[in-house]
């Protein structure tokens, strides 16, 4: 069973609720805050599930998701979209581009590990 998460995320705190609420409960979770090497961060680490936030310094998350998605051995990874704004129109672009599974800021910790835990089938 995975246990590797990638968080893709820029917010100090976001990163440790995040990072707090899934390490609890077992997941190895790693890292990353910088939009432009977010993609070689996944392809090197291979992980099980990425969260990735859509506002990023250098590349946005819809970006990245693109990388993922067309990137063969890393297109069926799955990913979680995490967003501020909660727009419709990001919903649909992340829909669109292959998001496993969109969340809005504010976001409770049991949605948080719930859905992670669905998308390895855990």
């Amino acid at each position: 069973m995975g246990r590797d998460v990638l968080l893709i995320e820029d917010e100090p705190n976001i990163i440790e609720a995040i990072r707090f609420i899934l390490s609890r409960d077992g997941w190895h979770v790693q890292t990353h805050s910088d939009g432009k090497s977010a993609y070689e961060k996944v392809l090197d680490m291979r992980p099980d599930v990425v969260i990735l936030d859509v506002m990023l310094p250098g590349r946005s998350g819809f970006e990245i998701l693109r990388d993922i998605r067309g990137g063969g051995e890393t297109a069926a990874l799955p990913v979680l979209m995490l967003t501020a704004k909660g727009q419709t129109k990001d919903r649909e672009m992340a829909e669109s581009l292959g998001a496993s599974r969109f969340m809005t800021k504010p976001f409770s910790n049991t949605d948080v590990l719930s859905t992670v835990r669905d998308l390895v089938g855990a």
